[in-house]
């Protein structure tokens, strides 16, 4: 009988998370954007636009369900997509590509950032990072079981330049150990876009060092200022051999649910790549290759005009935080920009974010989590502009009731 069956409570069972991903916790972008949905708040947060992308690879990919294009794709990357991918290459002045050795197409750049760290570093190696990072940068580490060395990106000494990194901070994060260095450029979440003397000081250090070039590039068509423009690594001189270009269409095209990337890199580096691609996914969705080898042969004028609206959010935005007292940094690239809030009173980035969901109704990131040195990142929040006009002038007028605290 059931008035017979007695209850006994029990303690939650702990999470079971393997030591490797224990000191990353949750997702920061999952968290914030949890946050902005529950206060109803202007999401600035998490960087995916509030608007769709180009016709063009929507149809296509319908087409190619249409067409029974419903079964894997070959593990490199549909033959289209990567002639694209190659043809894209070329037309910009690069070197020829080689689309079926020289490309891999993945699951987003970030399936291509955890292939080409855990399919070339080996436990022990070591790999640099500019801090601030992309997360995925140092949970790919984790995977691999490398050991990651840290050079800090800081703020403008002025205020009006770009972020900048200490040039005798790099070369002590060179050892006998290092093994790769990843540049991600233009930079999430500063806005960064390296010089070409940057660019050749650590393609020197490469040299020196027998160590490997992985370039995170996903905003590579999203730059704003003529004087700054996009360098890939893999054309200066000797670095074909010793780079790892990575990139997507999600940026460019506004798709980033399609989670289209790909590796781009000489063959014996090409292999490390594969070698945990076809064990990571295979191969990433069939139709959705499709159309992305659309978007990229046919872009019209899509990255034009897209390029267009950021650079004004960008400006737009850039001011109302300045009337609201944050010293906003310059951004030029990339949809996001990095601001102070410490002329306002708030302690860390946490609290300030927290006080700009729970009352303005406008969320950011608290990007902190983009550092080693968690210091160097509690003065700042990220802000993304990569929103529809509408969206960034709710975000503007609600900002106008920030004070200090």
């Amino acid at each position: 009988m059931l008035n017979n069956i007695t209850h006994t409570t029990r303690m939650p069972t702990p999470p079971r998370i393997a030591d490797r991903f224990v000191p990353f916790g949750a997702s920061i972008f999952a968290e914030m954007t949890r946050l902005a949905n529950q206060h109803r708040a202007v999401n600035l947060s998490q960087g995916f636009p509030d608007f769709d992308g180009p016709e063009v690879a929507k149809l296509a990919a319908i087409e190619a369900i249409r067409a029974g294009h419903g079964q894997y794709a070959r593990m490199s990357g549909v033959p289209e997509l990567n002639r694209a991918i190659a043809d894209s290459w070329s037309k910009r002045g690069l070197a020829p590509l080689d689309p079926d050795a020289h490309v891999t197409v993945t699951s987003g750049c970030s399936e291509a950032i955890i292939n080409t760290l855990v399919g070339i570093l080996n436990p022990g190696d070591e790999v640099i990072f500019f801090e601030p990072y992309f997360d995925f940068y140092t949970a790919g580490a984790a995977m691999a079981g490398a050991v990651p060395r840290f050079v800090a990106l800081h703020p403008p000494r002025d205020g009006r330049g770009a972020f900048w990194f200490d040039e005798a901070e790099l070369r002590a994060a060179f050892t006998p150990r290092t093994r790769a260095i990843m540049v991600n450029t233009p930079h999430n979440p500063t806005g960064k876009v390296f010089t070409r003397a940057e660019l050749e000081l650590i393609a020197g250090l490469c040299g020196e060092h027998d160590a490997i070039a992985i370039t995170d590039e996903v905003y590579e068509h999203l730059v704003y200022e003529p004087t700054l423009p996009h360098i890939s690594m893999a054309t200066l001189p000797g670095m074909w051999d010793r780079t790892i270009t990575l990139s997507s269409m999600g940026k460019t095209f506004s798709l980033t649910g399609w989670k289209v990337g790909w590796a781009i890199a000489p063959e014996h580096l090409t292999a490390g790549v594969r070698a945990c691609h076809q064990y990571m996914t295979f191969s990433t969705a069939t139709p959705l290759q499709h159309g992305a080898a659309a978007a990229i042969r046919e872009p019209g004028e899509y990255c034009a005009q897209l390029r267009s609206l950021f650079a004004s959010n960008r400006d737009v935005l850039s001011e109302a935080l300045s009337r609201a007292g944050l010293r906003v940094y310059p951004s030029h690239s990339t949809y996001f920009l990095m601001a102070d809030h410490t002329p306002l009173g708030f302690t860390d980035d946490r609290a300030f974010v927290s006080h700009l969901i729970e009352k303005i109704g406008v969320a950011a990131i608290p990007p902190s989590g983009f550092y080693n040195r968690r210091e160097l990142g509690r003065p700042l929040a990220r802000f993304a502009f990569c929103k529809k006009r509408e969206t960034i002038e709710e975000a503007v007028l609600r900002l106008s009731a920030l004070r200090p605290v």
